[in-house]
């Protein structure tokens, strides 16, 4: 459709290869590493590893989301080209950048009020809330304008799933989400937090589960469980990783066991650095369309 874009930030998590074949448009969050300012513009300032490795190694971190100048700054182009924008943001749930969004909407509204302009929370996040951009990208390609894809995405966004698990405690401790004492116990006894999101877009843990192998296979019971259509699942499935391919990979196998209808094998992609600054190295996390999030 060459009347309207969909965008994104780029804590959708997929790669800057993806985003342009697609024909996803994208706004940059901010990081910083040891002090030093990067944009997180998908691993081409600072490579995944170089980033990983240098947390890995004590380095310290800080993120920034997009403000609204900078969004009124990434928006007018399109919008003096006659351009409408349906833009999806990473979750209120663990951002203020949805907000941010919106102000820059009601500014740019009364300077192109013959043009529309869609902000949608995504409640998702990483990879998952790239999903969505895929499938948004999909649809507008089979034909459907900017006010039924709002309507879509709206309606829909709950049933994209987000699980995550973790094999290092470190920067949960860091980040405050969990103890010292609690990290220090749960790495002794080889604890693997599953997570997930909620409805309202937030990170909630779920279950301990020790041992990695246990957690790799719990994680893909989950989709199991959850997935629309069950083992007849027919859409897509997203992994993100952080400096753990290995692990996402025999997630992968798994799933593609347990789903032999999945559209195409399931896809890869790297924890960005603005959502990896606070998981660090050693997350894993598996998206797909399933049932409704209701809590």
């Amino acid at each position: 459709m060459g009347d309207y874009i969909i965008s994104c930030c780029s804590t959708a998590d997929l790669s800057k290869e993806h985003f342009e074949k697609r024909d996803i448009h994208y706004i940059c969050f901010h990081f910083y590493l040891n002090g030093k300012p990067y944009a997180d513009d998908l691993g081409q300032s600072i490579s995944f590893d170089a980033f990983y490795k240098a947390m890995a190694d004590g380095a310290e971190t800080k993120t920034s989301q997009v403000n609204d100048d900078e969004f009124v700054a990434y928006f007018t182009p399109f919008l003096e080209q006659g351009k409408d924008i349906l833009h999806v943001c990473l979750s209120s749930g663990i951002s203020g950048v949805y907000n941010s969004a919106v102000i820059a909407q009601k500014q740019l509204q009364e300077k192109f009020p013959e043009r529309k302009i869609y902000i949608v929370d995504s409640l998702g996040a990483s990879s998952g809330y790239g999903l969505i951009m895929d499938t948004l990208a999909d649809l507008r390609d089979g034909g459907m304008g900017i006010d039924d894809l709002h309507e879509w995405v709206e309606t829909h966004k709950l049933e994209l799933h987000h699980w995550f698990f973790s094999t290092d405690l470190t920067f949960y401790v860091k980040g405050g989400r969990i103890s010292k004492a609690a990290g220090w116990f749960g790495t002794a006894l080889r604890i693997c937090p599953l997570l997930n999101m909620d409805n309202l877009g937030r990170l909630i843990p779920r279950e301990k589960i020790r041992t990695k192998k246990k957690v790799i296979a719990r994680i893909v019971e989950q989709m199991q469980s959850h997935a629309r259509n069950g083992a007849d699942y027919n859409g897509k499935c997203f992994i993100s990783q952080s400096a753990c391919h290995e692990d996402a990979k025999a997630v992968a196998e798994l799933v593609e066991a347990a789903f032999p209808k999945l559209n195409g094998k399931v896809l890869i992609n790297s924890i960005g650095t603005t959502i990896g600054s606070h998981t660090g190295p050693g997350t894993v996390a598996l998206f797909f369309w399933g049932d409704k999030r209701t809590e």
